[in-house]
């Protein structure tokens, strides 16, 4: 069995770390450098950066801010916002990342799925879906940091980013995003049961237990939270302790 990953995500805009609720009220929480430093020191077993408004904005990634970060960080950088190109992809690993999140543009234009993983290996390649509830059982995929309604079938979107060669999904739940009222566990065990791959839980983190509930209703691989990282409300290492002393095994 894999041990289970904790990652802390650094949501940035205009060059700061930012923090909002359902994708609203966004506040700012510091450096991207320095937050991605201490998240080192504390264990993180990955670090994820996310440029909120570049796709949106139509702009390209921030690879100022992933060079100076991969020169002081020593775990695995993904980096995501603004990727449109297998050429984006190439130098945002060039610049220091380990892997790149694609997702809005992977919506708009699968191939680039396809065409990463080919060139740079599944293992480089993670598909960022953000969805939100529509009916029971039933989800739909959103772009544009939740602003535009694909009308996608989140569990059909799953299947076919896998069979493209994704080597990983990390799925964010609009419904759960910033609430800290737990992880969306209903939607996460549809996803990890239509696929084989490595997917992150992302949205909702509020307290210590969310963490050992994800890992133990859900087959996720690794929980990503911000919001409780970025405001110290607990650090990476307190909830590895935790989930340890539940019997999880975790990195």
């Amino acid at each position: 069995m894999l041990a289970k990953r904790i990652i802390p995500c650094l949501d940035v805009r205009d060059g700061k770390v930012v923090k909002g609720v359902n994708f609203e009220g966004i506040k700012e929480v510091g450096d991207p450098v320095a937050c991605a430093e201490e998240y080192n020191k504390q264990g993180a077993d990955e670090i994820v950066f996310y440029d909120i408004t570049a796709s949106y904005e139509g702009r390209g990634v921030f690879l100022d801010v992933v060079r100076e970060t991969a020169k002081k960080v020593f775990v695995p950088l993904t980096v995501g916002g603004g990727i449109k190109t297998v050429d984006d992809i190439r130098e945002t690993l060039r610049a220091g990342a380990d892997k790149v999140s694609v997702n809005s543009q992977a919506v708009k234009n699968p191939q680039l799925i396809k065409d990463g993983a080919d060139i740079f290996g599944s293992q480089c390649i993670c598909v960022g879906i953000d969805a939100k509830k529509v009916a029971d059982g039933k989800w739909t995929v959103y772009i544009n940091g939740g602003r535009v309604d694909m009308k996608l079938d989140l569990i059909e979107w799953v299947k076919k980013v896998q069979e493209l060669g994704a080597g990983e999904i990390c799925l964010n739940s609009i419904d759960a995003d910033g609430t800290k009222e737990g992880f969306d566990i209903e939607m996460l065990k549809a996803v990890c049961d239509a696929c084989t791959i490595p997917v992150i839980a992302s949205g909702g983190a509020g307290k210590i237990n969310d963490f050992y509930e994800v890992f133990e209703k859900t087959n996720a691989t690794a929980a990503l939270a911000a919001s409780l990282f970025h405001f110290k409300e607990l650090t990476v290492g307190e909830v590895k302790e935790y989930c340890k002393s539940k019997n999880v095994l975790v990195r």
